[in-house]
């Protein structure tokens, strides 16, 4: 028998084809073929951030497909986005498939997909191609999703994910996050009721696949997640994924990383950088963005901020009058940053975040304090994880304008670095999920049997 074959397929964005390289770069060392599908917009970002020739030993193939968007057209819109990927994909998947099945030394043995993008999982089960599903963020947001018909029957929401209940806070168990029913996914991703409906649909769409794919992985653990484990036992811990992920590595990046971020911090003190960085979706307006600016100037301490290109309304960031002067010897601006390696540098003393869950992961794999800033989707409830359940960051208030003001970050950061406690929990999580990852532990052996179970 040959060696297995599998075809890679996550959902177009950031959050979700960085856990799924992860993945492959591991399955990949265990001798399997890996085929990784982009849509022909991301990989590009791909091959151009990485700026090197893709190859992992010939097992690792960078492949890719349309999206179904015209060149130009906003993809952060996920609306939008979702409804092109549903009508085209499936017909792009199956195309590939059967272009690789056409070589008797290059057949796909499993396909292994995003849940989020169930349309793919589909198609494979349609061709009897094994089907593995992995859900990339927290376990307990695919309890959430695959809890709609309970939330239909307990009056939450109605058939179509409209909200009918807005001040009830839901909770499933003690040691599960808080959630607002407004923080649902399909509601908070966009304000428009189409793109909300669209996305509701997809959901449920996506719920069915789970239920037909014949093994499904998580990106997390069971010491971070217990209860969601227990919820739903058939979910095979084998996170989190992001910890291995370090400077110069294929990691799936949409930008490239600027290294001099690395020796900066190298010559910072020990214990006192601030972080900050918010993913690849987070949009500020000129005022939250001045505010940010001037809290983080008001802390006196040093800090790394990551600003992409679009992570302001308008063509430019318009930073307070004097700003870059007055930071010029303590502050330093990157577009994007191998952020594995930063948060793994002993001068890192918090990370603002937006608590997306593999930035979560990687500050949680590190032991590094949190001030929570979730922006959509999933971040709200992981911004409860690390303030309500795990107890290792704190979270911004807003004011009577909707803004996290300068002193409200000023006066945070401050009662985050002066809490011993948190520092405390913050370590012995890492420690907890460094065990789980390394040899023996939970997920290193949950890895391990799958490995073995594609190659049986």
């Amino acid at each position: 028998m040959g060696k297995p074959h599998v075809l890679v397929v996550p959902y177009p964005a950031q959050g979700h084809v960085i856990p799924f390289m992860e993945l492959s770069r591991h399955l990949v060392k265990q001798g399997i073929k890996i085929s990784f599908v982009n849509t022909e917009f991301n990989h590009k970002r791909v091959i151009h951030a990485f700026g090197k020739n893709v190859s992992e030993n010939g097992f690792l193939r960078l492949v890719s497909v349309p999206d179904g968007l015209e060149d130009g057209e906003d993809r952060n819109r996920v609306g939008k986005l979702t409804e092109s990927l549903c009508r085209d994909m499936p017909r792009q998947v199956k195309d590939l498939i059967h272009k690789f099945n056409a070589s008797d030394d290059d057949k796909i043995s499993c396909v292994l997909g995003d849940i989020c993008l169930g349309l793919a999982l589909d198609v494979a089960a349609e061709l009897g191609i094994p089907t593995v599903a992995l859900w990339p963020a927290s376990m307990f947001q695919l309890v959430l999703n695959l809890s709609i018909p309970k939330h239909i029957d307990d009056g939450l929401i109605d058939e179509n994910g409209t909200l009918l209940m807005k001040d009830k806070m839901l909770r499933l168990s003690p040691t599960t996050p808080v959630i607002h029913p407004t923080n649902f996914p399909w509601i908070n991703i966009d304000t428009s009721p189409k793109a909300q409906k669209i996305m509701f649909d997809f959901i449920l769409r996506n719920n069915k696949a789970f239920e037909t794919t014949d093994r499904v992985l998580c990106n997390s653990c069971l010491e971070l997640e217990p209860e969601g484990f227990n919820l739903l036992p058939r979910i095979i811990p084998i996170g989190p994924l992001s910890a291995a992920n370090r400077l110069g590595n294929l990691s799936g990046n949409f930008w490239p990383e600027d290294p001099t971020c690395m020796q900066w911090l190298d010559q910072q003190p020990s214990g006192s950088v601030i972080y900050v960085a918010f993913g690849s979706y987070t949009v500020f307006d000129e005022i939250q963005f001045k505010e940010l600016a001037l809290g983080l100037e008001l802390t006196n301490r040093p800090f790394l901020w990551v600003v992409r290109e679009d992570i302001t309304k308008g063509k430019h960031h318009v930073y307070p009058q004097g700003f870059i002067e007055r930071v010029r010897n303590r502050g330093k601006t990157v577009s994007w940053a191998p952020q594995g390696a930063v948060l793994e540098h002993p001068s890192i003393a918090c990370f603002i975040s937006h608590c997306g869950w593999n930035s979560t992961l990687e500050g949680v794999s590190n032991g590094v304090p949190f001030l929570c800033w979730p922006y959509f989707a999933d971040q709200f409830l992981d911004e409860s994880y690390i303030s309500g359940i795990w107890k290792v960051g704190l979270k911004f208030e807003r004011d009577e304008r909707g803004i996290i003001g300068k002193e409200e970050i000023k006066r945070k950061v401050e009662r985050l670095l002066g809490d011993d406690n948190i520092r405390t929990r913050a370590v012995e999580l890492k420690q907890k999920v460094t065990k789980s990852v390394g040899e023996g532990g939970h997920s290193d052996k949950a890895l391990k049997d799958f490995v073995e179970w594609l190659k049986s």
